[in-house]
């Protein structure tokens, strides 16, 4: 403060404007600001753009700003330049405050300003953010005929806003019409095609890229196109990236990230840890791909070491570590572990809620269930719909229907997963009608069904014996909501036709039933072949077991059920040829198997064991 004193006497315009441009800080800055008020220089324009720039970042420098202050400057601002509107725009839109950045665009414009290349891309970044499709189209048009749009920045600027649009063809379109493409337009298009899902369509972009030849891959341009390969398992092409990083890219963080990524993802633990050992630095993100990688492939001891070896735990990381529990049956080790996280002092989401509540489900765990709710009101946690959903369900596979239908009840927002999981829950508790007004409430409350929940609906028509309602139900999916019929709707209706004695009419829709999945059809072969022992039918039950010991001969049940057929027919003979065949295939009957949670730890009974 002393040498700015000394100097103060002498100060001049000059003087102010070299000080501020080799400030260090922003309490420097603010030391000559009140100066340069002192010295009534504080209306000089060149000042002004000077104390702008530095307090809302404009020189791309390390040193922090200060927004607030940038904006009490501005607002003591008379005769505002389009620089000082440029600067505070992009501090907004840099700090996420696209609503204000908007205001002053179209403020900028009512005082006569005229907006330039260093305006359009922070609004169209605001317009996209925000998703005001009108706005950024009409904008668009009139960026083409100012002919702001031949400078690439812009161009790039407004394909980014459509990608973030989600809008795709216009993003497409857009970069075909560009006059000179640089590596951030290839970027933008690639990243908006993965940023959609369209994964072949951005390994098409980059392939284009590496044959035009005029512009190299960037790290951009690696890590967004390894994160399609990623998607579509397309490991082939993400070894040949690695060649190009090897061997002319070169590593860091963010590469090393997505590798490690890709080749966990695409089964190739080996390659991916050998990346990961070498990465000289790592951040959380390496160690969640990595910990992720040994889940999906089921060793969960190794992840668990490395989980334990990991400097940092963000929640994400917790979270894909309870996760693999509750995914391979091991509910106990992942409450465990959330307790763990409790003692860290890690807050969870929803996302780890709907993890412990799912294995809960599973195993039928009510105890422990009960537990994660009580945490969840003790810790005011807002039941969402997502959160809503997995409690709907939880208390449904553990008996507790009621309680499914007070948390659906209770929920501030439904949405189309939490309906069809009290639909369904109540099917399978048999509470039939109940079902089916709620999936009546879901239609007129304007929410689309889906696969799903046809399949409570269903469900509760053959739980039901509603046969009219079900025929109605099925046509209806298609003809209303163009959802085509999948093997489980079909074996739902044949359930019911088989229920109702309606067998010749279910052999039919077995041969409607189109791409025959083994682990779907013998089911619904099965539950057709019961139907016939039930209603003695000979002729049906016949066909359906000899098509059924095609796909599976070894199979003890479908034997059982042809011989207590024949047996409900009285034709012995045919039992004692049934059971003969049994012995010379060498088929025995699988035993019973059933579970109990006792005091919060779930065990396991096998008949004969």
């Amino acid at each position: 403060m002393s040498s700015i004193r000394s100097i103060s006497a002498t100060l001049d315009i000059r003087t102010c404007l070299e000080l501020l441009k080799t400030c260090k800080s922003i309490t420097k800055l603010k030391q000559i600001h009140a100066q340069v008020i002192i010295l009534n220089f504080h209306k000089h324009i060149g000042i002004l753009h000077k104390l702008l720039a530095f307090t809302t970042h404009d020189d791309d420098t390390q040193l922090p700003g200060d927004l607030n202050y940038a904006k009490k400057i501005f607002s003591c601002c008379e005769n505002r330049t389009l620089f000082m509107y440029n600067v505070i725009i992009k501090g907004y839109v840099k700090t996420g405050q696209f609503k204000k950045a908007l205001f002053l665009f179209d403020e900028l414009r009512i005082r006569g300003l005229f907006p330039d290349s260093f305006t359009y891309p922070f609004v169209f970044k605001a317009i996209g953010e925000l998703k005001m499709v009108k706005e950024g189209e009409k904008l668009h048009g009139y960026v083409l005929k100012s002919g702001v749009w031949f400078d690439n920045y812009v161009g790039n600027s407004v394909m980014d806003m459509y990608g973030l649009f989600g809008y795709v063809e216009s993003l497409n379109k857009m970069f075909d019409e560009m006059p000179k493409r640089d590596s951030i337009g290839w970027n933008i298009l690639i990243s908006g095609f993965v940023r959609c899902g369209r994964f072949q369509d951005a390994v098409g972009v980059y392939k284009k890229m590496r044959e035009e030849g005029g512009v190299k891959p960037d790290e951009a341009t690696v890590v967004s196109t390894l994160s399609a390969c990623t998607a579509l398992k397309r490991l082939e092409l993400g070894k040949e990236i690695h060649r190009y990083i090897v061997e002319e890219l070169g590593f860091s963080l963010i590469i090393g990230n997505a590798l490690v990524d890709m080749y966990s993802k695409c089964g190739c633990l080996m390659v991916a840890r050998e990346i990961f050992d070498d990465m000289p630095m790592k951040n959380v993100i390496c160690w969640t791909s990595m910990v992720s990688g040994y889940v999906n492939s089921g060793q969960l001891d190794e992840a668990r070491k490395l989980f334990e070896r990991s400097p940092v735990r963000d929640l994400v990381l917790w979270t894909t570590m309870i996760n693999g529990y509750v995914q391979f049956n091991r509910v106990d080790d992942a409450m465990d572990l959330f307790r763990s996280m409790q003692m860290q002092r890690i807050k969870p989401d929803k996302y780890t809620l709907v993890a412990l509540l799912t294995g809960c489900a599973q195993l039928g765990a009510l105890q422990q269930g009960e537990w994660i709710h009580d945490y969840m009101k003790e810790n005011r946690i807002t039941v969402t719909a997502v959160v809503g959903t997995a409690l709907i369900e939880m208390y449904a596979k553990c008996g507790c229907i009621e309680k499914s239908m007070e948390i659906f009840d209770e929920l501030e927002e439904k949405d189309t997963a939490s309906w069809t999981s009290i639909i369904c829950a109540l099917a399978m508790s048999g509470n039939i009608r109940k079902a089916l007004e709620l999936f009546s409430e879901m239609e007129q409350a304007g929410f689309r069904p889906d696969d799903i929940t046809y399949i409570g609906v269903l469900s509760a028509c053959s739980h039901g014996g509603l046969v009219e309602e079900g025929r109605k139900y099925f046509h209806a999916m298609s003809r209303i909501y163009a959802i085509q019929p999948k093997l489980e709707h079909y074996g739902c209706l044949i359930d019911l036709l088989g229920r109702a004695g309606l067998l010749s009419e279910a052999e039919v829709m077995i041969s409607q039933i189109p791409n025959k999945d083994k682990e779907i059809i013998v089911p619904i072969y099965g539950a057709l072949l019961s139907a016939c022992r039930i209603y003695g039918n000979i002729d049906v039950g016949e066909r359906v077991a000899e098509l059924l010991m095609e796909i599976e001969s070894y199979d003890s049940s479908t034997h059982t059920l042809l011989a207590n057929t024949y047996a409900s027919a009285g034709r012995w003979e045919d039992v004692s040829k049934v059971r003969g065949t049994m012995r010379d295939l060498g088929v025995k009957k699988s035993p019973g198997c059933s579970s109990i949670d006792i005091n919060g730890n779930v065990h396991e009974f096998i008949v004969g064991h």
